[in-house]
């Protein structure tokens, strides 16, 4: 924020914008729109870590559709001129919402053109409003514009929404209310190579972030992204129950695929959850499965 230099005729938003899904994408190509006819430039306002950690913590429970590069790649490709990560704490959530507008919004950014979703609330406790906005608005000179609800209603889409679509493993609607395919990126690392024994070896996930949401247990039919390529594969989520160990992996077989990518960074976007995780008997059964879940991916992709 302190090294924020001023703009002209500054059109801003103000949110979260996890999974930047098309609800999201709607309040931005508006802010975008805003700017470009005002002459000015258009600033997202965000933060992080989300404030429900922050605020929250002994729930712990909260996991999020993007990481912050994730979401600061997606936002990227929208076309924004300036993105603002602030830090969140407890003293920043302490700020009251008079004071959040005067110090923030009129001081740093010197809006001229405010944009917020509809029953949006900022400040401690919450108490900044529209309402609110409306009586700074006339006292410093900004226009204020409010997206309606029908607007947002119209897309029926939340970031809880597509939170609980990809814990039940239903990636097709997640998809959908994204408006892109829910990706996961990672650190290729060493595993126990039972994969390669069987002919399907498999690159093993590290993400870094524990915030990230983890889509639910299962087989899934995949894109991969490889150094400047995509390729079709079979991600596995879970704890390999056929297999000794089973401690939670998540772990991709790229098909037609074999160079060493070991501390590599990839990105797998997922395209349609194909089963639940199983448990064979032996591993003959488990790669007999594993054949049948390889010509079903090669079919849907």
């Amino acid at each position: 924020m302190e090294e924020f230099r001023q703009v002209k005729n500054s059109v801003v938003t103000i949110g979260i914008f996890d999974g930047v899904h098309l609800g999201h994408q709607k309040i931005l190509h508006r802010l975008i729109d805003r700017a470009e006819s005002s002459d000015g430039e258009s600033v997202l306002l965000s933060f992080f870590p989300h404030p429900r950690i922050i605020l929250q913590p002994e729930k712990g429970d909260l996991r999020l559709i993007n990481t912050l590069d994730e979401k600061i790649s997606l936002l990227s490709t929208i076309g924004i001129n300036h993105l603002i990560i602030h830090p969140f704490d407890i003293e920043f959530a302490n700020i009251p919402s008079e004071d959040f507008v005067e110090e923030i919004l009129i001081k740093k950014l010197r809006v001229k053109t405010l944009i917020i979703g509809y029953d949006h609330h900022f400040g401690k406790d919450r108490k900044g409003s529209l309402e609110m906005l409306q009586t700074e608005s006339l006292k410093f000179g900004f226009n204020l514009e409010e997206i309606p609800a029908e607007d947002i209603d119209d897309v029926n889409i939340s970031s809880s929404k597509i939170r609980q679509a990809l814990m039940e493993g239903n990636i097709g609607q997640a998809n959908v209310f994204l408006g892109y395919r829910f990706f996961m990126r990672g650190t290729v690392v060493k595993g126990d190579q039972i994969g390669r024994k069987i002919g399907f070896p498999t690159a093993n996930i590290y993400i870094e972030e524990k915030y990230k949401l983890i889509p639910k247990g299962g087989v899934y039919a995949v894109k991969v992204f490889v150094g400047n390529s995509w390729f079709t594969g079979m991600l596995n989520i879970g704890h390999r129950p056929t297999l000794p160990g089973k401690d939670f992996s998540i772990e991709v077989h790229i098909l037609n695929f074999n160079e060493d990518i070991y501390g590599e960074t990839i990105q797998i976007d997922l395209m349609e959850r194909i089963r639940d995780e199983i448990r064979f008997d032996n591993i003959e059964s488990l790669q007999s499965q594993l054949i049948k879940d390889k010509e079903h991916v090669k079919a849907i992709l």
